[in-house]
């Protein structure tokens, strides 16, 4: 959503709007796929109109439609004590997502161990030092069971391992009947990267990250050129 159908200042433009509902029109499931939690795009699924399945929180929770659940990938309490004591020993920011909460440097819990109903999904880190990410992100991999990716060059996305977008996809084509091969997707950062490898057409936005657009099939405008109208059009051959 942020740098993909999202421009600067938040907001679906009207264009987009308008080529998400000619796509929707002409028989195609048009659905996010995000790094958000769910409750923060509540406000875009209503201005659309969408009642099509979500992926959320990049690929931890996975929606047959709005409010209504399919399946959810946790980090376990054990997993967030470490990644909370290696970014509290950096100089860089962190923050964290449960089912129902945003947690932050300012305001991290006294406990880590979560209720059965509220339990971690994804852990972030935010460095203003980019010299820091490489060794952080290798350090993260090596433990093996987390997925990291980023939402922007200056952090880190840590969800559990094999969990992403395109995971999440493959849930949805599943739920559909439909094939990878069949579904374009969008998208503009490290978190896309394994969606837009494994679509059959993988499009990158024009601010996408370098190594976004290298696997993309096609680069569409930026988000502040209605990228997402441009793709569609595309598609639709219009």
């Amino acid at each position: 959503m942020d740098g993909t159908v999202l421009n600067r200042d938040h907001e679906i433009s009207r264009e987009n709007c308008e080529w998400i509902h000619r796509a929707i029109d002409s028989g195609i499931v048009v659905m996010f796929a995000t790094g958000r939690e769910v409750q923060s795009i509540e406000q875009y699924v209503k201005q659309l109109g969408l009642e099509s399945p979500l992926v959320s929180v990049n690929g931890s929770e996975v929606w047959t439609s709005p409010g209504s659940l399919l399946v959810r990938h946790i980090l376990t309490d054990e997993w967030v004590e470490e990644l909370h004591r290696i970014a509290r020993n950096t100089d860089c920011r962190y923050w964290a997502y449960t089912v129902n909460q945003v947690f932050t440097t300012r305001d991290w819990p006294d406990r880590i161990d979560r209720p059965s109903g509220d339990p971690w999904l994804k852990f972030g880190i935010h460095c203003d030092d980019l010299n820091l990410l490489p060794e952080l992100r290798g350090r993260l991999e090596a433990m093996g069971h987390f997925e990291v990716t980023n939402s922007s060059p200056r952090n880190l996305e840590i969800n559990p391992s094999g969990i992403n977008k395109a995971s999440g996809l493959r849930e949805v084509c599943r739920l559909l009947d439909i094939r990878m091969e069949e579904v374009a997707a969008c998208g503009d950062s490290l978190n896309d990267l394994e969606m837009i490898r494994s679509a059959g057409l993988g499009i990158a936005m024009g601010n996408a990250q370098e190594a976004v657009k290298q696997a993309a099939d096609a680069v569409t405008g930026t988000n502040d050129e209605d990228g997402v109208a441009q793709a569609i059009r595309m598609i639709l051959g219009e």
